[in-house]
């Protein structure tokens, strides 16, 4: 009698864990442009400049029965920044801003991700820009989640933060309107 429970207890939990990791992996789906980085910054005081990264990857973790469980590592390809002006873009990529040439990769990696409810959370994590890692928390909420017409399950979050320039070795002078850039973190996820 209990060699079979054994067995049977063994056998749920291997079944359980095999499950779970399948219905929580996720890659973030920037093939299909299902996915963005934005940001915005003030333009002296006067208005907002507005763009975007094209390139990035990354991966997520999430289960809705354990959503505190949930993980997320993105990597951001800064040369691919975009502003609609390929001067103003030329001189973002330079050492007056992001400084590319060394500095080719910007990342996150979460440290912790709670959720007060069934739709909006909180991440911390460490992001690496120009160099200088900090640790960030933002706000998020959940989209939605379920099939989708090609056979594949999906799930999508909407986070924004704001980042001080100056805390990532960015001191450019753009007025003091313009010391900080709002990011909005546009994510949807195809599970593997």
């Amino acid at each position: 009698m209990n060699k079979s429970l054994t067995k049977l207890a063994l056998g749920a939990a291997l079944l359980t864990s095999s499950s779970a990791a399948l219905a929580a992996d996720y890659v973030i789906d920037t093939k299909g442009a299902h996915a963005f980085v934005n940001f915005k910054i003030q333009h002296l005081g006067y208005s907002w400049l507005y763009g975007r990264f094209n390139t990035f990857s990354g991966d997520f973790s999430y289960d809705a029965d354990k959503p505190n469980e949930s993980k997320i590592n993105v990597v951001i390809d800064t040369s691919s920044i975009d502003s609609n002006h390929a001067e103003r873009d030329k001189h973002l990529r330079g050492d007056d801003f992001l400084n590319v040439g060394e500095h080719p990769k910007a990342t996150f990696k979460s440290t912790d991700i709670s959720f007060s409810d069934d739709t909006n959370g909180k991440v911390t994590g460490e992001f690496t820009l120009n160099g200088v890692t900090k640790t960030i928390s933002f706000d998020i909420e959940k989209i939605g989640e379920g099939d989708d017409p090609w056979g594949g399950y999906r799930v999508g979050f909407l986070g924004h933060t704001q980042l001080a320039l100056k805390d990532y070795n960015i001191d450019y002078n753009l007025g003091p309107a313009s010391t900080h850039v709002d990011i909005e973190l546009s994510i949807e996820g195809v599970r593997k």
